[in-house]
């Protein structure tokens, strides 16, 4: 059954971490001696306690200490220390009595209680002194713990993959976990560490549905007319589904039947029954254990109806805390930022469906020219990365981001772009600022240059200016397209010739580097530029040909 934890803003200081019973008979200075039960226990404070009976007066998980003077019956004595959840019991020789009672001994074995012989030079003061101790420097030892845990997530959360590096380093920080980002409707949309059992995944899937409860179905508030039975007996008014249920959190549906009220429906309908207890407050985040994990879900801010799921085969005092904090990057990395801009880009987007033109709608997304960036990842992309791709987004100042199949990421950037910077892992090529009307040639550009600065090692290449300036600007634009369809017309209707061609040329006839930036062999370039010299009839080699086969290309 999952443990739903009490919602929360943000993630407090962890817990004290409990003090292990090995820990406390480690100290040699106590003398201490286990003699009965199981090894080793969870000490959570130590109580000193004479009474015949003390369960009233115990909270649970406390080392007791008594010398024994009013045990008179073990059994029940030890029975009722169970029952009262203490950790452990410190029995303390002389001065009533010389040695441990065996029945005592007997019943701890019997009742799986650990029993400690505490020997007459120690004190049960020292003893809960040595507790204190041990408890204050597991304390800073947990509080360390923490505070490294955030500096690490907070340095993944500024990674150019935010999302999977804050998994990637809570899985880390919780010595192994399994860390996975679930969607509103539960689909994985990243992942970190070791999968769990399949019988812990299908919990933690059950988990992340009680701090996210699939949302109900809209239902009209009006009631139903009455209507008549085939008797000519009129029926009451259907139930709102308000009044059938009452929302429940956990692994299961629990509906709650309306009371039952009014006359009998044979002479006349029924009122419609008062409303049912109010909605329960979905949790924050909740806790359960399966197929031998520790799973906890919390659910992320934002609106966005995201789950962080974790599966841990063991659970530590500061994990809450640790994974609070990855909550709180995580709901900053995945929230979309709403005003004034986001109005905007959801007006243009209204125009373009109802059939506006790309230059009449530019306006709302920007003044002046635009810029084309294309991205690709320098570790192969397994697929579109969304979360990745909106991370690279804001870093460069647009939330006009397309995350393709390829992996390839395409920024739109109003004005321009000649001060773009450098993405830690992501390969950029920029396209000059050009109006609306011609962005999809921008974009073409883009990612040409985007090859380029891939074959050269590059981070950032920037597209030079269209034709429009130097020499070229002595010809006019109609004069100039004239002159390529007619030059390179026996290689115009291939688009793969065209393509090795002008990157050949704009890596100045590298084999090696234009072969990596089209993601073919270096033989399969030789091939496809000699057929194009034959094409041509041109001699390649001679740099007036590349000059003038450069310009043309320009323009085709």
């Amino acid at each position: 059954m999952p443990d739903a934890l009490a919602p929360s803003s943000a993630p407090s200081a962890p817990p004290t971490p409990p003090v292990s019973l090995a820990a406390l008979l480690a100290r040699e200075e106590l003398g201490l001696r286990r003699i009965a039960g199981p090894e080793d226990a969870d000490l959570h404070w130590v109580h000193t306690s004479e009474m015949g009976d003390p369960y009233p007066y115990l909270l649970g998980g406390e080392l007791l200490l008594t010398a024994g003077v009013q045990l008179t019956d073990p059994d029940h004595y030890v029975s009722q220390v169970v029952a009262a959840g203490a950790a452990a019991l410190g029995f303390g020789v002389a001065p009533v009595y010389d040695t441990v009672p065996p029945a005592l001994v007997a019943a701890c074995d019997r009742h799986g209680l650990p029993l400690v012989e505490v020997p007459p030079p120690t004190t049960f003061t020292a003893i809960a002194r040595a507790v204190w101790r041990l408890m204050a420097e597991a304390r800073h030892r947990e509080l360390r713990r923490v505070a490294q845990a955030q500096q690490g997530l907070a340095t993944a959360a500024a990674r150019p993959d935010p999302v999977p590096a804050v998994l990637r380093q809570l899985t880390a920080r919780l010595d192994g976990a399994w860390a996975v980002l679930l969607s509103a409707e539960g689909a994985p949309l990243a992942t970190a560490g070791r999968p769990p059992s399949p019988d812990a995944h299908e919990a933690l899937a059950r988990l992340a549905r009680v701090v996210n409860p699939p949302q109900p179905e809209p239902t009209t508030s009006e009631p139903a007319a009455p209507r008549t039975a085939p008797t000519g007996t009129p029926t009451p008014p259907a139930v709102p589904p308000a009044s059938r249920t009452a929302p429940a959190t956990g692994p299961g549906p629990k509906t709650t039947p309306a009371p039952a009220s009014g006359p009998s429906p044979k002479t006349t309908p029924a009122p419609t029954p008062p409303p049912g207890p109010a909605p329960r407050t979905t949790p924050a985040s909740a806790t359960d254990t399966a197929g031998g994990s520790h799973l906890a879900a919390y659910a992320l801010a934002g609106g966005q109806r995201l789950v962080l799921g974790v599966a841990s085969d063991r659970r530590e005092a500061g994990d809450h805390t640790i994974a609070g904090v990855a909550v709180v990057l995580l709901s900053l990395l995945t929230t979309p930022h709403q005003g004034a801009a986001e109005s905007a880009r959801a007006a243009a987007l209204v125009r373009l469906l109802l059939g506006a033109d790309a230059a009449e709608v530019a306006p709302l997304l920007g003044a002046g020219g635009w810029t084309v960036v294309h991205a690709r990842p320098v570790a192969a992309p397994a697929g579109p990365d969304p979360l990745a791709a909106a991370a690279l987004g804001a870093a460069l100042g647009s939330a006009l981001v397309d995350a393709t199949e390829e992996g390839v990421v395409r920024v739109l950037l109003a004005g321009d772009a000649r001060d773009i910077e450098p993405q830690p892992g992501w390969t950029l090529g920029a396209s000059s600022p050009v109006p609306a009307s011609d962005l999809p040639a921008a974009g073409i550009r883009a990612e040409r240059a985007v090859r380029r600065a891939e074959a050269t090692r590059s981070p950032v290449v920037r597209d030079r200016a269209e034709a429009g300036e130097g020499l070229a600007s002595l010809i006019t634009p109609d004069e100039a397209r004239a002159h390529a369809r007619v030059q390179l017309a026996p290689i115009a209707d291939s688009p793969a010739l065209t393509s090795t061609l002008r990157t050949w040329l704009s890596l100045h006839g590298s084999w090696d580097r234009t072969a990596v930036a089209l993601d073919v062999h270096r033989n399969t370039v030789r091939q496809r530029i000699a057929r194009c010299a034959t094409l041509l009839d041109a001699d390649l080699d001679d740099a007036d040909v590349r000059m003038d086969l450069w310009f043309a290309l320009r323009w085709l």
